[in-house]
């Protein structure tokens, strides 16, 4: 067996513990009676060996897939999106480790799943590196930034325990409104696999020309039937649909394509367990927070933050702007990902200063930590897919 295949079978592995480890962590939070731990502190151990053997392999994947490379796994979506999995599920070992808390296991690591089964619609074939990423400035840079955006999703999920206990979901509110756009979004994203599982094993491709940025004729092909059509684009593909819409050369229309198909299934889905669960999708979750500490919550949301924003000032900052000027002789140049990267830390700066400044405590604090892995995901999903940038080749 390959190293290649081993790192393959040692994600899937990891995968497998995760789910597992996700359905005893549930179990042991809603087998609670009132104001009584005793399921969480019986199956919770359990759910957390597991969840440990799922880290293992998880590393596991990590180092045979460096050496099949030959250099760290970071180098595109797949990668990228692989890792920040694994450093979610680690972070969330290091608060349990601490804290002793099953309930945020409970939502760390579907998150997790959902963030690997994410990964794995992208292209996962050993490649050589492009000249760009050839350098050890990789394994700093991004090492660096995944590490950070793990530990910060810890405080998301926090933050989503305390408005699950807070939120009145049977009253109307705006509160309950953006609560249940979060789990909205959270589907969306089951969505995108669902959508990209479907049209692969239907051999969809449709492939067109269009006029790139730099009026040269370039060749794009769909996985998805195309809704968007890139700039004066001419159909290669003969029986395919036509796109509905043509968009300018700076935006990647294949991806919106696979942007729109996402939210398409993804909404269907969320209408479908509405419809059979007959409350939202927040309601179903009311009864497993129901002892829930929520100073805890708080405390664990801060501390994520605390540990997780210098983290991301060295990662996404200061090491990619020497990087940057090593690659391209500016340390700033107002790419797409550099913007959002500042836009990110300039996020978590104002998060801190409220906490820190204006006593943004409770769920004000809750809010921001969910709003700052939405944006987190933002950059990771759309700024990647959609908008070109010399980020483009991640």
């Amino acid at each position: 067996m390959s190293l290649a295949d081993m790192s393959s079978n040692l994600l899937y592995a990891a995968f497998i513990a995760y789910l597992i480890a996700s359905f005893v962590f549930g179990g042991a939070v809603k087998g609670n009676k009132e104001r009584s731990f005793d399921s969480e502190n019986r199956w919770g151990k359990v759910a957390f060996a597991i969840t440990i053997l799922g880290f293992l392999a998880n590393l596991g994947y990590f180092f045979t897939r460096w050496g099949a490379t030959g250099h760290p796994p970071l180098s595109n979506m797949f990668e990228f999106t692989t890792a920040f999995g694994m450093t979610l599920v680690g972070g969330f070992i290091v608060i349990y480790a601490l804290y002793k808390t099953p309930i945020i296991g409970m939502i760390v690591l579907p998150v997790a799943l959902l963030i690997i089964a994410f990964a794995s619609m992208f292209p996962s074939e050993v490649s050589p590196l492009i000249p760009a990423l050839q350098t050890n400035w990789l394994a700093i840079h991004v090492s660096t930034v995944v590490i950070a955006e793990g530990v910060l999703a810890i405080s998301a999920a926090a933050g989503l325990i305390y408005l699950l206990k807070v939120v009145d979901m049977k009253k109307n509110s705006k509160q309950r409104f953006f609560l249940e756009a979060i789990m909205y979004s959270l589907v969306i994203v089951l969505g995108f696999v669902i959508s990209s599982t479907y049209f692969t094993l239907t051999d969809y491709q449709a492939d067109f020309t269009y006029i790139d940025e730099k009026d040269a004729e370039t060749k794009i092909t769909y996985n998805m039937p195309p809704v968007f059509g890139m700039n004066e684009y001419v159909q290669l593909t003969e029986g395919t649909m036509t796109p509905w819409v043509e968009t300018p050369a700076v935006v990647n229309a294949s991806k919106l394509t696979t942007v729109f198909w996402s939210f398409v299934f993804g909404t269907i889905l969320y209408w479908i367990i509405r419809l059979v669960a007959r409350k939202r999708i927040a309601a179903i979750f009311k009864p497993f927070v129901k002892n829930v500490n929520l100073q805890l919550m708080d405390e664990i949301g801060y501390r994520a933050v605390i540990i997780g924003f210098p983290l991301f000032s060295l990662g996404a900052l200061i090491f990619a702007m020497i990087w940057a000027q090593i690659a391209w002789s500016r340390f700033w140049g107002w790419d797409p990902k550099e913007v959002w990267a500042l836009v990110t830390w300039l996020f978590y700066a104002a998060y801190l200063h409220l906490r820190l400044g204006k006593g943004w405590h409770g769920e004000k604090s809750a809010w921001l930590g969910v709003v700052g892995f939405a944006i987190i995901m933002f950059n990771l999903v759309a700024v990647n897919l959609i908008i070109a940038g010399l980020h483009s080749y991640a």
